[in-house]
């Protein structure tokens, strides 16, 4: 056995044996986006400090823990907290919480993440659900020795984001008047912003928003077959001809501004998965 799935396998006892079974949704969160966690009828709490094998959440903006309960009837169990490229991790790290959660029983994933606006007719503060995805980051989850213990590593990315759960997020967003845009997310490494000359590129590739996350635990669902949706809080608007210092502060109040149509988008689709 590789140790990679030994190390899966361990991961997956301790947290068994803590008492997280049989979770049903595996939700990702991303930038600023941790108020979620006050909806969920918390039943086990665990610092990702405590579990073998798994990374350590370096950004400040991000609590670093597994947290299991109920939320809209359904057991839950989410990342409080995600892993980067530009952490230093590599793409198995950055994708261990997803393989973990796939391990313990999660049959859908539902992924957030602050990005930025790229199409100049979205603005700070909208929703922007994934339809698709332009991988930037140079490397692929699934290109490592053994990578086909795991499943098929030439995952199909036709449909990466499921078209079943994204129609279920529009009727939702209609029915609670939320405007929700869907597009195309780029994901690229990071940490440092984008230039004026990157801004026009990702216009050329028609992305409609950019962020440093995401894409990597997408290919991992598709490799374990797990059907999964992500929908970007957009923080900042990328506008090449008119581009403005970024103040990371000022991405987390808008991020946390926009999170509460995220959360009533993430319940009902719960209550209704």
């Amino acid at each position: 056995m590789l140790k990679k799935q030994l190390d899966l396998q361990e991961t997956q006892e301790f947290l068994q044996n803590k008492g997280i079974t049989n979770p049903q949704i595996g939700i990702v969160l991303g930038t600023g986006l941790g108020k979620l966690v006050d909806e969920i009828e918390i039943e086990h709490e665990v610092p990702y400090s405590e579990i073998p094998h798994f990374p350590q959440a370096t950004v400040e903006f991000h609590s670093g823990k597994l947290i299991y309960g109920n939320l809209s009837g359904k057991k839950v169990l989410v990342m409080s907290g995600r892993f980067h490229v530009y952490e230093g991790y590599n793409l198995w790290e950055v994708t261990y919480g997803i393989r973990t959660m796939h391990a313990l029983g999660i049959q859908t994933l539902l992924v957030s993440n602050a990005a930025g606006a790229v199409n100049l007719s979205y603005k700070k503060g909208d929703l922007m659900l994934l339809e698709d995805h332009i991988n930037l980051q140079g490397g692929s989850p699934l290109a490592f020795k053994g990578a086909n213990e795991f499943g098929n590593i030439f995952a199909d990315m036709l449909e990466p984001y499921s078209k079943k759960i994204n129609a279920l997020l529009k009727d939702i967003a209609k029915t609670n008047d939320i405007q929700l845009h869907e597009g195309t997310y780029a994901s690229v490494v990071g940490p440092q912003l984008e230039t004026r000359a990157e801004y026009r590129m990702l216009q050329i590739l028609e992305a409609d928003a950019v962020g440093m996350s995401t894409v990597p635990e997408v290919i991992v669902a598709k490799q374990l077959d797990l059907p999964c949706a992500a929908i970007s809080v957009l923080t900042d608007e990328c506008d090449p001809k008119n581009l403005q210092p970024v103040d990371i502060a000022e991405i987390i109040a808008i991020a946390g501004q926009a999170e509460p149509k995220m959360i009533t988008l993430f319940k009902e689709l719960v209550k209704n998965i």
